[in-house]
């Protein structure tokens, strides 16, 4: 029983063993060990934006690609078509799908297998042959190789033509390093190597983010990125793809090394972000308290300001610009066009573009100024259909290169950036708060808006970001009353000193509307518009005094002249302007011409996304007050009514018996003449 043990034993572990050997030789089949040369190859590329995928926390960076096409594992998580993203430029995505994608390809080599044999002992090995020559010399070059570092022995001529060839180590590496140690040169070197040796462009990738390419002759391939929109901040880098390739393990594939691939399936990365915009506001240092009067881009700086008609507002435009690597993402446009509403006036010549390599812009790299004969960048100022005032500034061809690539940020050879990648732009210029009725007084405000209009080479359309920032006037509406009704208007006169501020106002009566407009008022620091030299406010026929262009401060109304036989007012009054936060800013839902930057994926970058506009109230010695509306902007002017009473008369100290003082005193008066000519009259007759 022991031995038919010992055999039944013997026979399943035979069986076992043949059965393991037998699936050993199905996995590595003839027909799928070697390349059939009659076939064609295929290739598919898939773009996500992994950058955003990573920080969802729905994407391993862990993922290793086989080159075999995973639907479930890639496809389904990052293309998923649940999610639905509709660009600003009309195009839509699914997932994190980037579309708009353009890869060039180029077959550089065939595939050979090469026999010697030396000693009497022949090998045989892969080896990829590239034709002599100019061309690819250009392409060695690039990726830093020699014609020497081909494999001599195998040189040959094909149809006339002399073969050099190459192991695939010696491609890979010198390709790897090259792009290690200059990125950018190695990049631009080999998108215009494949454009001038007629290399063939894909579609763009669609919403899917696929693009591909059929029926390819067997060979080795480069294949470059030479096309990336708005969002794309690094080019994938350049490759060599082997069509057929063989095999390789990785998360969605366990045969490697067992057969030929004919049909790969690429997923290469792209990182991706946009440039930020933001526009801000301030009154001129000597107008205000409210801020020290540094460059900073903190100080003072906001969506939303208050200024006095006259006053010179400072504007600045802070802009991070995107990555830039190769010549695929360079700047082709970064044009910024300004616009004021119709009560601001652009001072002009006066814009100033700085670089600095941080987000605060303390660390400056460069100047660039209106008119300094650089030639960075042009001016150009107009008006829109609204009326509105427009400044256009655009970055000239000189402008844009210095951008590209200046070294002066990414010395190192090897830095994967150029130019001012990553640095930010800020454009600071200056205007002026009208003194007439162009200005919107109240809480429709005066609005400011900017938008920054950019363009990547190769790219199809531009797109855009936008921004605002708001400006807030207001006004005092007083109505002058007697008591009688009887007083004359044109005998009163106010006076109003800005008491936050220190000095007194002064504007000028636009006589045929009856409305004061402030002009410029420097501060009480600068000697000027002291009480001297105070506009004195006098109401118009029917009482009224209308003073347009305030800021929200503290005022004193002071009534400093009335009319014969009425009271001036005891006190002083005391006006408060005050203003709140009120509505989100809905300005960023009119993007529609490019990517719409309020995305979520995109809130790091626009990080001021969200601001409020403002509402204001007011108050009269202490006593809130319901502001009064201007045209139908809410809230702009302060009502106010001053009553003058009548004088209390004096005792009439004539009435009472005085009249006889008068009388008497021409009986006197006769008396006296009469008295003098009787005396005359004697003193002649005794002479006689």
């Amino acid at each position: 029983m022991s031995k038919l043990f010992q055999r039944i034993s013997a026979l399943l572990v035979l069986v076992a063993t043949v059965l393991t050997l037998g699936c050993g030789v199905s996995a590595a089949s003839v027909e799928d060990a070697t390349i059939d040369t009659s076939r064609k190859a295929s290739l598919s590329i898939y773009k996500y934006d992994l950058t955003n995928a990573v920080k969802d926390g729905v994407w391993d960076e862990s993922y290793v690609s086989t080159g075999v096409r995973d639907e479930a594992g890639v496809e389904a998580v990052l293309g998923n078509t649940n999610r639905e993203n509709t660009l600003g430029n009309g195009q839509t995505a699914y997932g994190y799908a980037v579309k708009g994608v353009e890869f060039t390809y180029l077959k550089v080599a065939d595939i050979t297998t090469y026999t010697e044999t030396e000693n009497g002992a022949s090998h045989v090995e892969v080896l990829y042959g590239i034709p002599a020559g100019a061309t690819t010399n250009q392409l060695l070059s690039s990726i830093g190789l020699s014609p020497s570092a081909r494999y001599t022995p195998a040189d040959a001529v094909v149809d006339g033509i002399t073969v050099y060839y190459y192991r695939s180590d010696t491609l890979i590496n010198a390709l790897s390093s090259a792009l290690e140690a200059n990125a950018t040169t190695v990049k631009n070197a080999l998108e215009s190597y494949v454009k001038a040796n007629g290399g063939t462009a894909m579609a763009e990738t669609d919403s899917y983010g696929h693009t591909s390419a059929s029926d390819l002759p067997l060979g080795l391939y480069l294949v470059i990125e030479t096309r990336v929109p708005e969002m794309v901040t690094s080019t994938t880098n350049p490759f060599f793809v082997s069509l057929p390739m063989t095999s390789v393990n990785g998360t969605n594939a366990t045969d490697g090394g067992e057969r030929w691939i004919y049909d790969v399936t690429l997923y290469p990365k792209n990182e991706t972000g946009i440039p930020s915009l933001e526009k801000t506001v301030r009154e001129a240092s000597y107008d205000t308290g409210n801020h020290n009067g540094t460059e900073s881009i903190t100080d003072g700086y906001a969506h939303t300001t208050s200024a006095s008609s006259g006053d010179v507002l400072e504007y600045q435009i802070i802009s991070t610009l995107p990555s830039i690597t190769s010549a695929a993402s360079y700047l082709s446009e970064y044009t910024v066009v300004d616009t004021l509403s119709k009560g601001l006036s652009y001072n002009k010549n006066d814009v100033v573009i700085e670089f600095f390599t941080d987000k605060d812009c303390t660390d400056k790299l460069t100047t660039w100024r209106q008119n300094d004969g650089t030639a960075k960048f042009t001016t150009a100022y107009g008006t829109d259909d609204n009326g509105s005032s427009l400044m256009t500034i655009t970055m000239t061809a000189a402008g844009l290169e210095e951008i590209n690539s200046n070294k002066q940020v990414y010395t190192d050879a090897g830095a994967l950036r150029s130019g001012y990648s990553d640095c930010t732009m800020r454009i600071t210029y200056a205007a002026t708060l009208d003194s007439d009725n162009s200005v919107v007084f109240g809480d429709s405000a005066n609005p400011n808006g900017a938008l920054l209009r950019w363009k990547r080479t190769n790219s199809n359309y531009s797109d855009i970001l936008i921004d605002d920032c708001h400006v807030y006037t207001y006004g005092i509406d007083l109505t002058k009353q007697f008591s009688d009704g009887a007083g004359d208007y044109g005998k009163v006169e106010f006076i109003l000193k800005n008491e936050t501020d220190g000095y007194f106002v002064q504007a000028t009566l636009n006589e045929a509307e009856g409305i004061y407009y402030v002009v410029d008022n420097a501060s009480a620091a600068d000697h000027a518009c002291a009480e001297a030299d105070a506009t004195h406010f006098i109401p118009t026929a029917d009482g009224s005094i209308l003073i347009k262009g305030l800021e929200d401060d503290t005022y004193v109304a002071t009534e400093v002249r009335t009319d014969n036989g009425y009271t001036l007012l005891k006190d002083d009054i005391t006006i408060v302007i005050s203003k709140a936060d009120s509505v989100l800013c809905d300005c960023y839902s009119e993007d529609i011409l490019g990517l719409i930057q309020n995305d979520d994926r995109y809130t790091d970058e626009q990080k001021h996304l969200e601001h409020m506009l403002l509402t204001a109230c007011a108050t009269v010695d202490g006593n809130a007050v319901t502001m009064l509306t201007d045209a139908d902007s809410a809230n702009a002017e302060v009502p106010l009514t001053v009553i003058n009473t009548r004088g209390f008369d004096l005792p009439k100290t004539g009435d009472n018996g005085v009249w006889m003082y008068g009388v008497g005193g021409a009986i006197l008066m006769g008396s006296a003449m009469v008295l003098f000519l009787i005396s005359c009259r004697k003193k002649s007759k005794s002479n006689e």
